[in-house]
This record gives C-alpha cells, structure tokens and sequence, in this order.
C-alpha cells in the first residue's frame, strides 16, 4: 500500500552525486562493522574446541545457522525495509549484533554458542539486506558498481582485524574478544542507521539501456517473482557457488592446520606472516575488492558474460589450491585467487535480480536470493563430515571445483538467453 501511495506521490527533484554516495558510504561502514560475525568466527574455533572438547563439525553448526538466520529472514527484513525506510531495520540489527557475541563470550555449552549466533546472524542479516537494497535503488544507473562496493564492505570488512582479534584471543581469551569485538561493533551500527535514507521517486536516474545489460521496466512483487522459474535457476547457482566459499570461509584455519601450513612463516611483498594469517588478511582483501570490480564489468559486459568469467576462475582456483595448497607460499596465494573468484556473487546475483524484475521492491526480491546463501551454508557441516569420514579434503575440493565450473557454462548457455526472453515479455 505505501510503494502505491509513494508511486502516486509528486516526485522529488533529482539529488546530487554526492549525496548518492554519501548514502552509499553509510551503508558499507555498517557492513564493515558485521563482517567479523562472518569472517572472523574461524579464528575462535580452535580455542572453543581446546576449552570445551567439542568435536569440530559440532561446533561448526553455530557457523551454520549465523548464516541461515542472516540470510532466511532478509525477504522479511527487506519488505519491513521497503515499507517502513532502512533506519529502524539498522538499528535493531545494532542491537541483535552486539547481544549476540554478549552471548558467545558467556557460553559454556554448545546450545549457548548456538543461541548466540542466531541472535547476531538475524542482527548482521539485517543490516546487510538493508545496505545492498539500499544501494540498488539509489544507483540504477551503476548498480553492479553499486552493489559490490556495498558488499565489499563485508567482504574486506574484517581484514583490519584480523590481526588484533588474533591478538587480543592470545591475550586475554576468547571470551573478552567477543564481548568487546561484539559490542563496540553493535554500536556503531546503532549509530550509522540514523544517517541512512531510501530514494524518493524522482530522486535517482532512470533505468538504464545498454546492449549488453539486460533490464526490466516492470516492477515485479515479491510473490509474483517466487513463481518465476528462472528465479530458481539463479537460485541454484547461487547456491552451487556459494556452497564452495562458504566451506572455506569456515575452514580456512582448519585445513591449514590439516595440511600443516597454518604456523609456517611466508613472506610476500616485504611482510612476513604465519600462512593463515597472511592467507586470512589477503582473502579478505580480495574477497572485499572483487564485489565492485565485476560489478562494474558487468555492468559494462553484461551480468551473465561476467558469472561465466567469474565462476570459472574459481572452479580452477579451488582445483589448483587441493593441488599445491600444501605449499605454504601456494596456500595464502591460491586461497586468495578462490576468495577473489568467489566474492562476486554477492554483488552479480542481487543486480541481476534487480535488473530482471525491478527496483521497486529492490530490497525483498534480492532478499529472497540472498536466502540461497543459507541454503549454501548447510552444506558446510557435510564438508565436514566428508572430511571426518574420509581423513582428507580430497573430495570437498573436487565437488566445489565442478559446481562452479556447472555454474558457469549455466550462466552462458541458459540464464543468459533465458532472462533476455523474461525482460521483453515483462516489456511487452
């Protein structure tokens, strides 16, 4: 009822560039402020397993399910977002964030950790749908662009603190590391959402044409795009590729330490780390810089040109890294190549969900992608489980290496002609 009364509404005059950004910038602050709820949880599983004796694929579930409940509930988010503006979907994100780690740094059972996980993945889902909607309605005119640099800041996010929460785990235990990593991220996202504001009608550019993108004038609801079959193609590829980044995401320090790299000193361009450290810090790098740049290649070229690109390079990354990654040097390298080839989805999947079906309801119809990461994430416990079973890595890496080489030739062979047939039907 509100997008009908504000489609109805006089529009706004056209805002300035600046401003634009200024917004853009808001939203990647606060997604550097959730990365660590991802990206640094690696670091406290070997001292959780030291103080508790949980078995790793156990502990592991509390990875889990931080990334169902940050990706199921975005649709839900998304569509409180698209009514009701960003700032108070930020807000309570803040909030859920920093009670969630408060949890983690009191937990003395595995259902604790659990708990404590869920609370900040339905906190950091928050914040991140809201922050890549945000960014697709305000640039329709950039939005590959948009959308990475916005996801970029989850990606690189945590790469400042890899070290210090390192450190600070060393030093005073990982319990103190949550609670004030936790907290002093929760509030500066509290803070960050009073600044941050959705688009009026007249306020951003027009959609815009180009031979090679591919984007619809028609404003497709949600419920109308859950019956689009070629929603549930990228659906699928979403979570063929995901699966592959997600498992190493989790498991990087473990299959370091499997392959006994993790305390080996590598030195690369004058810096002198342990490999998982150097390999953590430059995955995070890459894995942060890959979102706006095939964002903005695809822009030019064409989503889908990029996805076969892209997914690609990373089905040969994961193949070259089961082959050499138990060479220190060839471990921070390759790891890096895979987060660099792996990180794109998170820019290419919502801007091409957008293009398909407008911007509108921007924020619940790539809400409703991003559930695939979830989906993807369930398949991280059975990476380890196959590890366990077999006492090696062996097959993890050969079934992540052909689900991205399958999503490739995919994006190319079916979902590039597919959806250039759905956008002149919705036209006509």
């Amino acid at each position: 009822m509100t997008d009908m009364v504000q489609a109805a509404a006089p529009t706004a005059g056209r805002v300035s560039d600046t401003y634009r950004w200024a917004q853009l910038a808001i939203g990647v602050a606060a997604m550097v402020m959730i990365a660590n709820y991802q990206y640094g949880w690696t670091f406290f599983v070997p001292d959780i397993q030291k103080t508790f004796g949980w078995d790793r694929a156990s502990i592991q579930w509390a990875f889990t399910l931080f990334v169902l409940f940050e990706t199921w509930l975005v649709p839900v988010e998304g569509w409180f977002v698209d009514k009701y503006g960003p700032r108070i979907v930020v807000l309570v994100g803040g909030v859920l964030c920093a009670i969630g780690w408060a949890i983690n740094a009191k937990a003395t059972t595995l259902n604790g950790y659990y708990l404590g996980m869920i609370i900040a993945g339905i906190g950091a889902g928050g914040v991140y749908g809201t922050c890549v909607g945000n960014a697709l309605k305000w640039f329709p005119d950039k939005r590959g662009l948009a959308a990475g640099i916005t996801a970029a800041g989850f990606g690189a996010g945590s790469a400042l603190t890899v070290a210090p929460i390192q450190a600070m785990i060393k030093d005073s235990g990982f319990q103190a590391t949550f609670l004030y990593f936790g907290l002093g991220q929760g509030i500066i996202i509290c803070i960050l959402a009073f600044f941050l504001l959705a688009p009026k009608p007249g306020q951003v550019p027009a959609v815009v044409a180009n031979a090679a993108l591919v984007q619809s004038r028609r404003n497709f609801q949600p419920t109308e795009v859950l019956r689009q079959p070629i929603f549930w193609l990228m659906y699928f590829m979403f979570v063929i590729v995901g699966a592959g980044g997600l498992m190493v995401t989790a498991n990087l320090k473990p299959i370091a330490v499997d392959w006994k790299v993790d305390a080996v000193p590598v030195t690369l361009i004058g810096m002198t780390m342990t490999a998982v450290t150097f390999a953590a810090t430059i995955d995070r790098v890459l894995n942060g810089l890959t979102r706006p740049f095939f964002g903005w290649i695809s822009d030019m070229i064409g989503r889908e040109n990029t996805m076969f690109i892209a997914f690609g390079m990373e089905g040969i990354g994961i193949w070259m890294l089961y082959l050499w990654g138990q060479d220190p040097v060839w471990f921070v390298l390759l790891s890096g190549f895979v987060f660099f080839a792996w990180g794109e989805i998170y820019s290419l999947f919502p801007s091409t969900c957008t293009d398909t079906f407008g911007a509108m309801f921007a924020t619940t119809n790539a809400g409703l992608l991003y559930t695939a990461k979830g989906t993807a994430a369930l398949l991280v416990p059975l990476a380890n489980y196959v590890q366990q079973t077999s006492g090696h890595w062996d097959n993890v890496f050969i079934i992540a290496a052909g689900a991205n080489i399958l999503a490739s030739l995919l994006a190319i062979l079916v979902l590039k002609p597919w959806r250039k047939t759905v956008v002149a039907q919705a036209a006509a």
